[in-house]
């Protein structure tokens, strides 16, 4: 089978490889994979390889498999395995065939260390930890050779045999790579092929005591499902050496080549999953899919489509070096994407009663808007206006200077999408706060200007009291206060920012809001993109969280 004949122009560097190798024949197509390590929810970093890995596999013709990477039991659980593979149907890939897991290939991989062995390239050492250490040098010093390095192969079979049936004690010994203590590279310095683990594993049970590195079990696992590239983030370049090393030792089927990209960094954002993991053990948020957390669980939560999320990881690009990109940047694409498509509403979060003293009690009547100024195949939507109103709180001053265009008592404000009002008196409470604005309304002006020529100076929202929806609405905003959270010394959590996270109660929405469907997007007019809280969203009780505000308050 030849090459195909006209491929996609690459984009990055990796692509430029990927072509190389299409064009001169060395594969037929793609086979990538996307391998976390199911300890945690994947973050907004992850995304990133999401998108790589899936995207290079659908661009090129090839496949995507996802497989966990599962060698380390007793940081795993089901729920992490289950949120991924959700996480990636909700960014929009599909992943070939079945689930794979590490653990699905423990035999072989045993196997393996057991031809290691026989060829004498592996050993079963009894050092401490701490000895370990000791032994292994430094970065300006080589290493010394463990005192069990020249044990006998059947010894060493028969320790690993002993291993494998759960005589060691846990901690007790391991088994190492027979290669050069000398080495520059520390990660060829014997490193570690199997622990004694005394612990069930979510896959396997209780069948193994032992369990395989990840630096041993990545590159075999690769091999074993024919990947043709093996697409890692930069802190794997020098394990590269030893990836091969492992590959070109055994009698494995395929010869994967491993590359290295540019992990994805951002500003205001933490995306270690052990830090992450801290925020929900301490409390800090109210889990792993919090609508602050910068976990693809959480974002979706909080409003962020999976479109938003590709486009972003596509702008971003894929280098050769870190570096630090502005979260600005994901927002701005969250913005354009419910910009484009994001019904319009009405909500009113602070709210304020208007009374309309020249309209009858019992009147009201059905005025129409546009669900979204651009997008006619989204219709109108129905409002009822009547003599009673709400608007924001913040949207009324009894004095204002000129630049103030909203509602001053004694002059005129257009209500959007309706008519055009003159508050003419107000009621205050003990403390001098208003609690009510009396207005009245002026004829003839629903779509015109009023006939006096006595024009409004401004618009603002409101909600009409009678058919409004009570609701909660959340105001969502970045996690952290500091662009760089956790750098210096001090801990992180000291960056956390008080103002992530504003709950207002009693809000008032126009009616047909009650009827959105969890995860549904909304921009309420003047306030910002929401969406309906994909667990807590009921028409009885409504929740929205906000996605974003209408423009960037972070000044970036």
């Amino acid at each position: 089978m030849s090459a195909p004949s006209s491929l996609p122009a690459p984009r990055h560097f990796i692509e430029s490889r990927l072509v190389a190798d299409l064009e001169a024949g060395r594969i037929q197509a793609p086979v990538t994979r996307f391998p976390p390590e199911p300890n945690g929810f994947l973050h907004i970093g992850h995304a990133k390889s999401i998108c790589l890995n899936f995207g290079i596999a659908q661009r090129y013709g090839g496949r995507c498999h996802l497989r966990f990477d599962d060698t380390n039991p007793e940081k795993e659980e089901q729920l992490y395995l289950d949120a991924i593979a959700e996480d990636i149907r909700w960014m929009g890939f599909a992943w070939d065939g079945p689930i794979r897991h590490a653990s699905g290939y423990f035999e072989q991989l045993y196997a393996w260390a057991q031809h290691l062995v026989r060829e004498g390239k592996a050993y079963v050492c009894d050092l401490s930890a701490e000895q370990a250490r000791e032994y292994r040098g430094t970065l300006t010093e080589a290493g010394r050779n463990s005192p069990y390095r020249e044990r006998s192969v059947e010894e060493n079979l028969e320790l690993l045999e002993g291993m494998r049936r759960g005589d060691a004690p846990e901690g007790s010994r391991v088994l190492r790579a027979k290669i050069d203590m000398a080495s520059p590279n520390m990660n060829l310095r014997d490193p570690i092929l199997y622990r004694v683990r005394h612990a069930t594993h979510h896959q396997t049970g209780d069948a193994w005591s032992i369990y395989p590195t990840y630096d041993y079990a990545h590159g075999q696992s690769d091999a074993i499902e024919g990947i043709t590239h093996s697409l890692c983030t930069l802190e794997f370049e020098d394990h590269r050496p030893l990836y091969e090393w492992f590959l070109e030792q055994l009698p494995v089927p395929a010869q994967p080549r491993q590359t290295e990209f540019a992990r994805l960094q951002l500003n205001y954002t933490i995306t270690s999953k052990r830090k992450l993991k801290r925020l929900v053990d301490e409390g800090f948020v109210w889990g792993w899919d919090d609508p602050r957390m910068p976990t693809l669980a959480g974002l979706r939560r909080r409003g962020f489509p999976a479109a938003a999320i590709r486009a972003f990881c596509e702008a971003a690009g894929v280098a050769r070096a870190n570096s630090l990109t502005d979260v600005g940047m994901l927002e701005a694409a969250v913005r354009d994407e419910h910009n484009r498509n994001a019904p319009r509403a009405m909500a009113v979060l602070h709210p304020l009663r208007v009374l309309i003293e020249d309209l009858a009690e019992d009147h009201i009547e059905w005025l129409s808007a546009p669900r979204h100024p651009d997008r006619e195949d989204l219709g109108e939507r129905r409002l009822p206006f009547g003599r009673e109103l709400y608007i924001e709180a913040d949207d009324f001053r009894v004095e204002a200077n000129k630049k103030y265009k909203r509602l001053v008592l004694g002059k005129r404000v257009r209500l959007r999408n309706a008519y055009v009002i003159e508050a003419t008196d107000v009621e205050t409470d003990a403390a001098g706060v208003t609690t009510l604005v009396r207005a009245r309304l002026v004829p003839d002006t629903l779509g015109q200007d009023p006939a006096d020529g006595v024009k409004p100076k401004g618009v603002i929202h409101w909600v009409e009291a009678r058919h409004g929806v009570r609701a909660t609405v959340r105001l969502v905003d970045r996690l952290f206060s500091q662009p760089q959270p956790d750098a210096g010394e001090a801990d992180f959590t000291e960056a956390l920012n008080p103002d992530a996270l504003t709950v207002l109660e009693d809000c008032v929405l126009e009616p047909e809001l009650a009827q959105a469907q969890a995860e549904q997007a909304f921009q309420f007019e003047r306030l910002g993109y929401f969406v309906a809280d994909r667990h807590e969203h009921r028409a009885e009780a409504p929740v929205f969280n906000r996605a974003i505000a209408l423009r960037d308050t972070w000044g970036g």
